[in-house]
């Protein structure tokens, strides 16, 4: 299995507003796509921004591409992610796993 992980902040007037649009966006595209086996996001405050790391779960390489393309390294974005002034790590990392576990 492949985790992929994905982090991006906002500023706190906007945690909200950009936790419903991940949901909308980021966590159901990901789950929408064959061989995806699931999505988890964590939010952390520090300061005057809110944090989301978004982890998605892949039965393997083809099942992220279907979700990411060919540069599958690079985030994912969509539109209205700039309405809440979204700052976003450009790239994502992929890890191969033999399975997850809640700690």
């Amino acid at each position: 299995m492949i985790v992929r992980t994905w982090h991006g902040c906002v500023p706190l007037k906007h945690a909200e507003g950009f936790a419903r649009h991940l949901e909308k966006t980021g966590v159901e595209h990901s789950r929408s796509i064959r061989g995806n086996r699931g999505a988890l996001v964590h939010r952390e405050t520090q300061g005057s921004w809110e944090h989301f790391f978004l982890a998605t779960y892949w039965q393997d390489l083809d099942a992220v591409k279907a979700f990411a393309g060919e540069r599958y390294n690079v985030a994912v974005t969509y539109p209205d992610d700039e309405v809440f002034e979204l700052l976003s790590d450009p790239y994502v990392f992929q890890h191969e796993v033999e399975a997850v576990s809640p700690l």
